[in-house]
């Protein structure tokens, strides 16, 4: 593999990742948490980084050495666990493919008064459009990491103008004033829950990245990917934050929206159209690409037309948006629901690394011993949200 090649695969997993993390429902999980918490927020952020890299790191670094995709490597463990982690890891994606794709629409309407619908279906046929590319693994690489750049640029702009109370949040992200568990299991689920802990190391096994060889090109990787979230969460909850601290009132039908209008003025909800397509279009591209690698080892006819089940997937997602809309409680709940997935994907990918003998490689103590406490951990906070969504 060329080393330019081989550094553009590298970068464009951890971009495909972090981009498909930052869509409609990061941004609106952001801003409501913020609105909620206040500075404490911080705190939040913190856990969910530490947590997000010791997960996806394990992932990641199994998935290479094994060589294999997820599906598989549960099958080999339980025949049959593959199909039922497939079916959960495409039922989010749908869900959270219909956020995207509305928040498609919502930046296209901002930016060019187009309805909503128009400025999804447009969005749609350029997420197909990529995919049916002769190089389409190559264009979305470099696709999803210029748009990653547009969208952390823009956003730090309008952190700079909300004038945020930086000195407090630094201080409440370790000493927080309340703690949210729901918070937690939402930012986790929604930054390396459901499909988008997958996203990168897929495409890392496409790009040829299998093997003992390849773990520290895989862990720079999936660092690289957190790292870009962390930045995106952490510029844009400064910007909220500078927003509420001043006393302002948030649009509770498009919180993010306003957060930009008030911190930036008409220049600022125009960068909000911006953000919101980029994020919402590298996502769409993200989520379908990997709900559908889940399919892709099962059978060869998928693998022969898996551009096809790729379209059926955007389409599919575009009609829905359409039937139900897309209101900002589904895009809360739908990070949360991913995160309750985390923490099984976790554990079965941990059980079969223990019991898979790989030549010349044994995964680390460390990251066996904080993998098995993310899985308590988000197992724990699962469990309390659960709770509480029954009460």
């Amino acid at each position: 593999m060329k080393i330019l090649q081989k550094n553009t695969a590298i970068t464009g997993a951890a971009f495909l990742m972090a981009t498909s993390a930052i869509g409609p429902g990061f941004l609106t999980q952001t801003t409501v948490f913020t609105q909620k918490l206040l500075a404490s927020f911080g705190f939040v952020i913190l856990v969910s980084i530490l947590l997000d890299i010791i997960a996806q790191v394990n992932i990641w670094r199994i998935l290479s050495a094994t060589g294999k995709r997820a599906q598989d490597i549960a099958n080999d463990m339980l025949p049959g666990l593959g199909y039922i982690l497939s079916i959960l890891i495409l039922a989010g994606g749908i869900a959270f493919n219909i956020g995207n794709i509305g928040g498609c629409g919502l930046g296209i309407e901002v930016l060019s008064g187009l309805p909503n619908v128009y400025g999804a279906a447009i969005s749609c046929g350029i997420a197909l459009f990529i995919f049916w590319m002769k190089e389409a693994g190559s264009i979305m690489d470099h696709f999803t990491k210029l748009l990653g750049v547009v969208m952390v640029l823009l956003t730090i702009y309008v952190a700079i103008s909300s004038h945020p109370p930086v000195l407090q949040a630094v201080h409440r992200s370790f000493i927080p004033e309340t703690l949210d568990a729901k918070a937690i299991v939402t930012l986790v689920g929604g930054t390396v829950g459901g499909y988008i802990c997958f996203a990168g190391g897929h495409r890392l096994l496409d790009a040829g990245f299998s093997g003992t060889q390849a773990l520290p090109a895989v862990t720079r990787s999936a660092v690289t990917g957190i790292c870009v979230t962390a930045i995106m969460r952490i510029v844009l909850f400064l910007a909220v934050l500078g927003v509420v601290s001043a006393g302002n009132i948030l649009d509770g039908t498009n919180p993010p929206a306003s957060v930009f209008k008030i911190a930036a003025g008409e220049i600022g909800y125009r960068f909000f159209g911006v953000v919101m397509w980029c994020a919402a279009i590298t996502s769409v591209v993200g989520a379908a690409y990997t709900s559908v690698s889940f399919l892709r080892t099962f059978h060869p006819w998928i693998e022969k037309n898996y551009r096809w089940l790729i379209t059926a997937f955007i389409l599919l997602s575009g009609c829905l948006y359409i039937l139900i809309g897309n209101p900002v409680k589904i895009l809360v709940t739908v990070g949360a629901l991913n995160g309750l997935i985390l923490p099984v994907a976790l554990a079965v990918m941990l059980l079969v690394i223990g019991k898979k003998k790989i030549k010349g490689y044994q995964h680390p103590l460390w990251l066996t011993v904080s993998g098995w406490l993310v899985v308590s951990a988000m197992g724990y906070m699962s469990y309390l949200t659960i709770k509480g969504w029954l009460a």
